[in-house]
């Protein structure tokens, strides 16, 4: 996962010099509002309460629109992947929904913080005993962009997402506290 996650970020860095050597171009047609996408890469720790602890790559995409410089609505579609062990696996995926606030630190730099709504769905299998189930949570998380350009990021986030397992045919309904744990680095384009 380290030699993903560092080539991944060369070939970043490479995109990113290239298009800052146009950034003069396109300097004065940037507005402080609009559509923006991005994707984000990263390292998941999966933590709670039950069987299914483990390590993980995550991948997100995501689409915002920026009312002004410093405040976004965002959502995401996030496939946190397959973990657990060889009696108890599990795979979640998810869309949120929330607020970003972003504080221009620099002309180049600014810090965020975002937070709202998780809906994800569960499929898991413990011990043969199989099954699905959707629910919902928050999340909340934090980071930093660094501009190439005035349109194109590079973001380093972290973010916590707070999730109930209900395996049905397994524990006769009850919740598992379980937290996601996302480490990750991204890009960002500004329409």
């Amino acid at each position: 996962m380290r030699n993903t996650i560092v080539t991944l970020a060369g070939l970043i860095s490479l995109a990113s010099f290239s298009a800052y050597s146009q950034a003069d171009d396109l300097k004065n047609d940037v507005a402080e509002n609009g559509v923006y996408v991005g994707a984000n890469y990263g390292y998941l720790k999966v933590d709670g309460d039950d069987e299914f602890d483990d390590d993980n790559d995550v991948l997100q995409g995501l689409v915002g629109y920026r009312f002004n410089k410093y405040l976004a609505l965002e959502g995401s579609y996030i496939d946190f992947g397959h973990y657990g062990n060889n009696l108890s696996r599990a795979e979640t995926d998810g869309y949120t929904a929330g607020l970003k606030v972003t504080l221009p630190i620099t002309d180049r730099v600014e810090l965020y913080a975002k937070g709202g709504q998780l809906w994800y769905s569960t499929d898991y299998d413990v011990v043969g005993l199989s099954g699905n189930k959707d629910d919902e949570g928050v999340f909340a998380g934090a980071g930093v962009g660094f501009k190439v350009t005035d349109r194109f990021l590079i973001n380093a986030e972290y973010t916590w997402y707070d999730a109930e397992i209900n395996l049905d045919n397994v524990t006769n309904g009850s919740d598992t506290e379980t937290d996601f744990k996302q480490a990750s680095i991204g890009v960002e384009y500004r329409f």
